[in-house]
């Protein structure tokens, strides 16, 4: 057999299945982080084709033809998000395949699952307004969002493929879980959330909302544990998440900017601030997080439940203050 022949078969024989995780000595560790996620989110279980959407319609119909165009261009963006996101993960369940985290992969699957229940039941709401027009304008003329979500989220979570080392999955997750999902998703959910309880009207979108705040709660967990673990390990972790979060933020800003240029006014009279206020505030404390694992043992990142806890404290933050509007 040739020196060729010999080292494919090698290769060949390396990337075949050495042996199971979950029939290992110990078993699974059901209290690391991301099996505790996986448990919670299972507990959690919604279906989109159960929402009451009856009344969406309606309100639809109520509001004035800018407030119609405001609410479509907004859903458009948040189920191409989605969409793209559920495509996009993909990579970082190989890169842990990679690294040997199979809790991290099971969590994962269940990740992208929810993702693709976000875009069901965005498209079923859409359909229950009655709207079926291509809606490409609203994403594709926007220049900050072309370049977040058609070039750097997925050159970003593709890279993995080729690098799953440390530094390239800090740099996904930031792209991914940091700006995509919480400086971005959580709060445009949180703003709409807000707008609809303030003016009473879609009931079911608000439901929704609820549910998908919860889940994207828990991603968020995850991508903020994700970039702990790495930073505990190598300190210089720290600053790829610092430097990638800056590279960023300016698309972000962008995305928002031309968004709001399509209006000369709010049509719903939002106040842009109490907007960015809460963006701020939710991405520094998030920051905030990872970087107090800087230094700390990396045994103790595994389990440490700070940032689901980190979560559910900006969850509460949230429904108190609904529950001063009247939701």
């Amino acid at each position: 057999m040739s020196t060729l022949e010999n080292r494919e078969t090698r290769e060949s024989q390396e990337n075949l299945r050495q042996g199971f995780h979950s029939i290992g000595k110990g078993g699974l560790n059901w209290n690391s982080f991301p099996l505790r996620l996986f448990t919670k989110g299972n507990a959690k279980f919604w279906n989109p084709a159960d929402i009451d959407l009856g009344r969406e319609a309606e309100d639809f119909g109520n509001l004035t033809e800018m407030q119609q165009q405001s609410v479509l261009s907004l859903a458009t963006l948040f189920i191409a998000g989605e969409e793209a996101v559920t495509e996009d993960i993909q990579p970082f369940i190989r890169a842990m395949a990679t690294e040997g985290r199979f809790g991290d992969e099971i969590y994962l699957t269940q990740f992208c699952f929810e993702e693709a229940k976000h875009v069901e039941v965005f498209r079923r709401w859409l359909d229950a307004l009655g709207i079926s027009d291509d809606l490409h304008t609203w994403v594709a003329d926007n220049s900050g969002y072309r370049k977040l979500f058609y070039e750097e989220l997925p050159a970003s979570l593709q890279a993995l493929d080729s690098d799953p080392s440390p530094a390239s999955q800090v740099r996904a997750s930031v792209t991914y879980n940091h700006v995509i999902e919480g400086s971005l998703a959580l709060t445009g959910y949180w703003q709409w959330n807000r707008l609809f309880t303030e003016y009473g009207i879609f009931p079911g979108m608000r439901q929704i909302i609820k549910h998908i705040g919860d889940d994207e709660r828990r991603h968020m967990a995850w991508g903020t544990f994700t970039c702990r673990r790495h930073v505990a390990a190598d300190d210089r972790m720290w600053e790829v998440v610092t430097q990638r979060f800056d590279e960023l933020v300016p698309y972000a800003v962008e995305l928002i900017e031309v968004g709001n240029a399509r209006f000369p006014e709010d049509p719903f009279d939002r106040d842009v601030q109490d907007t960015v206020a809460y963006a701020r505030d939710r991405a520094m404390r998030r920051l905030g997080a990872i970087e107090s694992a800087r230094g700390v043992p990396v045994e103790r990142i595994d389990v440490d439940a700070s940032p689901e806890e980190l979560e559910e404290r900006f969850g509460r933050e949230d429904a108190a203050e609904l529950a001063t509007l009247g939701g």
